[in-house]
């Protein structure tokens, strides 16, 4: 989720249109009317020329996968129809419906919604007779039920300026992208995690169709914040993204006790996805109701959005990796254990105020509150856990509130995927974003205040020269990552590699300095009591 408003530094090339052999292209660019047209598998597209002088040109707005409308609502995404003609894609597409939570937090006006929401966007600045440019797939946030490819903040100008083709997505969310239920299930074998199978789709987009843009195919980065972050663990989790992506980056991924579930059968911490499904359908169909396939399709999206937002912040649903599936063969934690994961270099990292933002969807007054609130999810083991987090005093109270958050939702997910790359040939770098927010500083270095940071897009009156020290330093440590899966080189501090000994790490902030072992006693108590 981001709440912070950004300041924009686009950084341009000098470069001409490229041009790939079968294909309209960039080339034809019409530098009067400010739009150029590129040939894909389903047709032409017209997208919008943004500087001439560069070259740089987005493609809005692009359908990656059929409608999932009517009797393709919870099912695996399908092939778009191809088209006649030249298809406009100079505006973005409609998002995916969600309510107005994130857009009332930004201070954005939320766009349309629809269910017909598969659609994602380019953003390319090659030179004719370039080398293919490694592609950078972002992956928004928003707890899974929230957000949008084309939030404020996710220009992908800045990226695009530096060689790299940027592509930015929509998935579907809440309920009509994660609901397991039996009655899916018995159509399909399983159920849930559709949202991640638009990943997967856009992913096979990309590999079909990037080098129209003057993009690598097989130089793909996957990168995404909190739910973002969770779908990159999900993706280089999953056997399905195998050979689909080659890099990946997950800045502080949402990764909990209670959002990676079985289909079926309880896994000791939590019931199953399709349990959580039945209870779900039955608020929407009422107590009496048979819960049948057809009859949850006839929900209006709307009411389905609306009734289910009573619920809480997240949208009362909560969403999950559904393990037991063809997506996520056993649960995305224990492939990382054991090494089952894609082979890929990885990039992960956390923020070191990750809970203030959500501190007050969590009231919490005194100890007693802390407790019940740790009961909810660690039942018998919750004192144990609260030992960990000790406080005197309302002050301490709230500090080890937040250290709590960011230990249980961010970091200790995180350190689960770093230290699994200890089981494959790929290297691994850990990273810890501590620039307090100037806009904000009372929270901190807090949840997503790294992503104007990495976009290039910050905005406000308070930031400085640090921050914009600071910005450089960080896409180009993302680009130099994503041609070569190092983020080291051109004369920036040595990022040290991750290993499950040392567990060094990069610290970006006021210093940009390396230190070890990041709350390492913590989170492995936590780990330890999790398997009690």
């Amino acid at each position: 989720m981001t709440v912070h408003r950004f300041r924009g530094a686009v950084l341009l090339v000098a470069a001409t249109s490229f041009f790939a052999v079968g294909f309209l292209t960039a080339s034809n660019a019409n530098a009067a009317g400010g739009s150029a047209v590129v040939g894909i598998d389903t047709g032409s597209l017209r997208g919008e020329l943004l500087d001439e002088a560069s070259g740089l040109t987005v493609y809005r707005g692009i359908p990656f996968a059929a409608p999932p409308v009517g009797e393709r609502r919870w099912k695996a995404p399908q092939t778009v129809a191809k088209w006649e003609g030249v298809r406009d894609a100079k505006e973005f597409g409609a998002i995916c419906p969600q309510a107005p939570v994130l857009a009332m937090v930004t201070g954005e006006t939320l766009p349309e919604t629809s269910e017909d929401c598969l659609f994602l966007n380019v953003w390319t600045a090659t030179g004719e007779g370039d080398k293919p440019l490694p592609v950078m797939v972002w992956i928004h946030g928003g707890g899974l039920s929230l957000g949008w490819s084309n939030q404020i903040g996710y220009d992908g100008a800045a990226f695009a300026g530096k060689s790299v083709v940027l592509v930015s997505i929509n998935y579907r969310l809440g309920p009509l992208g994660y609901l397991a239920h039996p009655a899916l299930s018995k159509e399909a074998g399983e159920s849930g995690n559709y949202g991640f199978l638009d990943q997967i789709a856009a992913l096979q987009w990309v590999e079909r169709n990037i080098a129209s843009f003057g993009g690598d195919p097989d130089n793909v980065t996957i990168f995404g914040e909190s739910a973002g972050g969770t779908s990159v663990h999900a993706l280089m989790a999953s056997p399905l993204a195998a050979g689909l992506i080659h890099r990946a980056i997950a800045e502080s991924p949402w990764v909990t006790d209670t959002n990676i579930r079985p289909l079926r059968g309880e896994n000791g911490l939590h019931d199953s996805a399709e349990d959580v499904g039945v209870a779900w359908a039955t608020t929407m169909l009422g107590d009496d109701a048979k819960q049948t396939a057809e009859a949850l399709r006839a929900l209006d999206a709307g009411t389905i959005i609306t009734r289910t937002a009573q619920g809480g912040a997240l949208g009362g649903y909560e969403p999950h990796v559904t393990y037991g599936t063809a997506f996520m063969p056993e649960s995305s934690e224990d492939r990382y254990t054991a090494g089952k994961q894609n082979d890929i270099p990885l990039i992960a990292g956390t923020n070191r105020n990750e809970g203030t933002m959500f501190m007050a969807f969590q009231p919490i007054t005194d100890r007693a509150d802390f407790l019940e609130t740790l009961k909810g999810v660690y039942g018998d083991q919750a004192e144990e856990v609260a030992k960990l987090y000790p406080s005197k005093s309302t002050e301490e109270l709230k500090v080890q509130h937040d250290r709590f958050i960011t230990d249980t939702w961010f970091l200790r997910g995180t350190r689960r995927m770093l230290l699994g790359m200890d089981k494959v040939s790929s290297p691994a770098f850990q990273y810890f974003f501590t620039r307090v927010n100037p806009e904000n500083p009372a929270w901190g270095a807090h949840h997503a205040a790294e992503l104007g940071y990495v976009f290039n897009t910050l905005q406000g009156e308070n930031y400085d020269e640090t921050d914009d020290r600071l910005a450089a330093l960080m896409i180009d440590y993302w680009v130099q990552f994503a041609r070569t899966g190092d983020p080291n080189g051109g004369g920036r501090p040595a990022w040290p590699q991750f290993d499950g000994k040392k567990q060094a790490y990069l610290e970006l902030g006021d210093e940009v300095k390396t230190g070890t072992a990041l709350e390492r006693d913590i989170n492995d108590r936590l780990e330890a009591i999790r398997r009690q």
